[in-house]
Parts: C-alpha cells; structure tokens; sequence
C-alpha cells in the first residue's frame, strides 16, 4: 500500500503531536520543546523530547526518534502505511481510493486482522453447536466453572479435532493459503504441500487489543496432552510481547491497580468474580515492553502468580522490570490455592479482596524470601542474610526508601541501622563501579561503532562512518548544504559513502530534496525502519548540538569521504599509479 506524498502530509499537519503523544506519555512544557520519560525503553530520569513545532520527536536515551508517523509504528507495532491510515482515520481524512490494496512485501495487517475475525466467528460457532462444541463447553461451565455470559463475555471458541474445518471455511471466504499461514492461522505440510489447521481440540481464547481488534488467539488442550497452549506466533498484526490479554475490558477500570496473572483462565475467574482489572501475558514473561503498556494505565500493579517456585521467580523478575518504569508494584500471596482461579472458588471473592488490600510491597516481598532462606538465630546465617538485604537495599534509588528499608532490615536482624547502612553504602559503591564499567564498555563499542544494529558496517571503518554522519546531519539540518551539493559547488555523490545505510539516506535526502515538496522528514519513514529513523534524527540533533556547524566543518567532512574514496582506488591501482599519487600528493603538501 503506497499513499501519495500529499495524503502522508495532509495527515502529519493534521496531527497534534503533542496531544499524541500525550496519551502515551506524561509531557512538561521545557522551553520550545516538551520532556517526558520515553515509552520505548525504561528510566526514571525524562530523556525523551518532543518539537510540536518540527512534529518530531527524539529520545536522548535510547536514541527512538521521527515524526508522528514513526512513534506511531512503535508505539502501536505497525508498519508504516497501517500508521499512516490510524493517523487519518483519527484525524477523520478519508483513504485514497486506490490505496484500498494488499501491503507492499506481503499480507497487510489489516488484512490480518479480517482473517481473524471471521477465526474467532468459526470458533464461536463451533462451541456452540450442541454436537461439535460439546466437551468445550462442558470444560468451560461445568470443570472451570465459568457462566454462559462469560463465555460469551470473552468471546470463546473451540477449535474442532480436524485438519482442514477452519482452513475450508476460509477459502470459502476467499481467503488463500499464504494469508491464512501469514496470520498463523493454518500451517502447510512439507510432505503434500497442503495448508492444514494450526489449531485443532483446543477451546480458544481471542486476543483482543484496546481498539477491538482480534489480534490473536490463545488455544488449550482440554486433556493432559501436550503442549498445552498454543499460541499466534507474531504475525503483522500482533506481536506477543506488545499485548496483554483482557486490556481491552480491563483498561476502562484500572487507575487504581491493576492485577498481573499467569494465564487467560486466571484472569478470566478474576473479571467473573468482579476483578475487572487483572490482565495476563501472552505465553511469555513479562517484557519491557509489557512494563511500559501497564505504566499507560495506571501507577499501581499487583503480581498474582503461581505459589510454586517458577512462579515465585517469574514475579522477581517481573518486580524487577515493572520497578524500572517506575511502577508501584505489590505481590499477592495467596495461602491455600496455587493460583487465583483456584483460590476465588475456594475461599471466595471477598476473601481474595482482603488478601488484594493486603499484598505486599515489592521490598517485603523480596526480603520475606531472603530471611525464609536462613535461620537467624545462627550467626553464619545471619551474616549471609545481612549481606543479601543490604544489597537488595542498595539498589533503591531513593534515599527515603533505603532509611525506611534499613529500619525494618534492623529490627528484623537484631543489628544496629549504622552497621546495616555501611555495608550498604558499600554495595552501592560496587553497583556503581559496575554500572560505570558498564558505560565505559558501551562507550567504547559506541566510538568504535561495534554492535550497531543500523548501520552494521560502521565498525570497519570508524573514521569514514564519523564523517558521513556529520555529512548527513548537515545535510539534513541546513538547505544550503543540499543546495551546494545539488548544483554541483561542493561535490559529494553516493560513491563517496562507504556504508551502504548512509549511501542510502544520502539518497533519500538529495532525491527528495530535488522533489516538488522538498525535503520532508516525516516522509523518509516510508524508506526507513522506525530504528533507521531514530538514527537519522539523531545524526541531525547531534549537529543541533555543536556551535560549529559552517562551510569549513562540511567541506570538511566532505574531504575526509573523498580522500578515503581516493585511497582506496590507490589501493587497488597499479604500482606506477601509486607512485604518481604519492608524488602529487608530497607536491601539494
């Protein structure tokens, strides 16, 4: 799907980038600009800016950066002509009429989207056709204990034991193979070729995203057969660790808290019993990502998993992600059931309120586990207990909470605060050592160009890499550069660029530049991924930047990329040749 330049710009200056973003981040007026702490990557400290007047945006921290279209793509994982149609829809501008076709490269999601609709219809019908949905009914009412009207609440299926039911019902709609296994709905056999059903015996359970797409589905076996869920793999409408199940019902009832559970039949038992505000992950622990959509909804978050002990490790880690993006986070444990499911049927609804108002901070938590390791009465344990909570202490950022956690960590101990507080301070010195060792690393990967993900050449010649980069982000910042370079006063083409990813921003800029609109950035999206976006506008605000950015600092750079285009042909010219270059080149010096 290709939009027409002019429909693209239409729906950027239509945008209100502040009042986009806002939704997702809270903004602070800061000079021309507003500051925010980034959606894409976990601080406590505001690293992410955004110019309502450049409608760009740009991240100090993570380096995320483009126009309103690009933090679309990120925030809502779509791909660029999806984010241009959310973007017109939401500002009310009708679709061009012949953009009305498939995605360029393969299925669209909104193609994706359809097929999953008409999947989560197939199945509905199934569960409720007295024959053929009877076991799965009969596991949802009567084992699980569920209601009709949550069934039909959540909108769940059955997957009937066939090879091809769900696949002929979708050809008879029309759609083919190749879509059907883009979506993950169908697999194809590498013995006869033939698409066949991906999900087979299963209840199943429909994902569905805050806008009330189906973006997936979630099937469970009703056996002991294995495995036991299967689950859409990431198709171009969904991608697991950017979705929870149930945020569609529970984000119209969750400023105050939300509760974090291990699978859908949990939350599901939570909403019957009235906790409309418990969501699960999809198949996979919990992510940053997953962390950063709670911090869009509210403050608090509850972590409600299995007692066993895999589940007990799974909620160390999830305090642990969920604490970087600055949530308030609490851990419930529930005596008595392994699981909230198990517990509201035993005990009931108001039991598991009071034991909700009465979870625990993600400290004492932590803590709990710590001193149930050791017998305090022995010296040897509580020296290694001792140990294990201050480091635990040091890694609380603010000093109220460290005093208030060294009190409770002294009276516990029988140890003096004085004592405790040293050996924090001297874990904190070490975690700080580290993390300072951390950054070196990171900074001398950075200037030797090592790991870069974007430009994955940059690391063979780092010079030549420093001097495209200042060549582009002059480029980008002042016409008159692209004006020189146009009309041939300073002379630079794409053969003077050793990277293939800065060959082709340079490209894009010049080509663009030369258009009837002149350069947009907000349309270079179209050519580059959302990370290649972040990298450009970070090339232009590093310029921003630096005092000096004349004629000398260009020509410069511009200088450095042909001597080292120059050196190279050297390189692989004749003997005589050589020598003639070293000879002008002594000449002129």
């Amino acid at each position: 799907m290709r939009f027409p330049e002019n429909f693209i710009q239409e729906v950027v200056d239509r945008t209100d980038i502040e009042e986009l973003i806002g939704r997702y981040v809270e903004l602070k007026r800061s000079g021309a600009n507003l500051l925010g702490r980034c959606p894409f990557h976990s601080e406590k400290t505001p690293s992410f800016s955004v110019s309502p007047g450049k409608k760009m945006f740009f991240c100090f921290g993570c380096h995320a950066g483009g126009s309103v279209i690009t933090f679309v793509q990120k925030a809502e994982n779509l791909d660029f002509p999806d984010a241009v149609e959310y973007l017109a829809t939401r500002a009310g501008l009708p679709l061009p009429k012949e953009n009305d076709g498939e995605n360029r490269g393969g299925v669209s999601r909104k193609r994706v989207l359809e097929m999953n609709l008409e999947a989560a219809k197939f199945f509905r019908a199934c569960l409720f056709d007295g024959n053929l949905g009877r076991d799965a009914m009969h596991y949802f009412c009567e084992e699980r204990k569920l209601s009709v009207a949550t069934v039909k609440h959540f909108g769940l299926g059955f997957a009937p034991n066939s090879w091809n039911s769900l696949t002929d019902h979708m050809h008879r709609l029309g759609y083919s193979d190749e879509e059907l296994i883009a979506a993950y709905l169908c697999g194809k056999s590498q013995k006869t070729g033939r698409a066949y059903d991906l999900f087979r015996n299963r209840v199943m359970f429909p994902i569905i995203d805050p806008s009330g797409n189906v973006v997936a589905f979630g099937g469970r076996v009703m056996d002991d057969s294995k495995p036991k869920y299967l689950n859409t793999s990431d198709t171009p409408a969904f991608k697991k660790s950017r979705h929870l199940f149930a945020l569609n019902f529970a984000k119209n009832c969750c400023a105050e808290k939300m509760i974090l559970c291990e699978g859908y039949m949990d939350v599901i038992a939570l909403h019957e019993a009235g906790f409309e505000y418990a969501v699960a992950t999809l198949g996979t622990a919990i992510t940053p990502d997953h962390a950063r959509i709670f911090s869009k909804y509210t403050q608090k978050v509850v972590i409600s998993y299995d007692a066993d002990e895999a589940g007990q490790n799974a909620a160390s880690k999830a305090m642990r992600i969920l604490g970087e993006v600055g949530m308030d986070v609490r851990v419930l444990k529930l005596n008595g059931a392994k699981d909230p499911d198990e517990y509201i049927k035993k005990f009931g609804a108001d039991r598991f309120r009071r034991t909700l108002e009465e979870s625990k901070t993600g400290f004492d938590y932590k803590a709990e586990r710590i001193f149930s390791k050791y017998d305090l009465s022995v010296g040897s344990d509580k020296i290694k207990a001792s140990n294990e909570i201050c480091a635990l202490i040091a890694e609380y950022w603010s000093p109220v909470e460290r005093e208030v956690y060294l009190s409770q960590a002294s009276a516990r101990l029988e140890l003096p605060v004085d004592v405790l507080k040293n050996t924090v301070e001297q874990a904190r010195k070490k975690q700080s050592r580290a993390a300072a060792q951390q950054r070196s690393r990171e900074a001398q990967a950075s200037v030797k160009k090592y790991g870069d993900q974007v430009n994955t050449e940059a690391a063979r010649d780092p010079r030549a890499t420093t001097a495209e980069e200042t060549v582009l982000g002059l480029l980008l910042l002042r016409e008159e550069y692209r004006h020189a370079v146009e009309k041939r006063e300073i002379e630079l083409s794409t053969d003077d660029f050793v990277t293939e990813f800065n060959r082709r921003v340079f490209a894009a800029i010049m080509r663009m530049h030369g258009s009837e609109h002149g350069l947009r950035e907000e349309l270079l999206g179209e050519e580059f991924s959302p990370d290649e976006m972040g990298r450009i506008q970070r090339m232009e605000i590093a310029r921003q930047q630096l005092t000096e950015n004349g004629p000398p600092v260009f020509r410069s750079a511009v200088q450095v990329l042909r001597d080292i285009r120059e050196q190279k042909s050297v390189k692989e010219s004749s003997l005589s040749d050589r020598i003639e270059y070293l000879r002008k080149k002594r000449k002129s010096t």
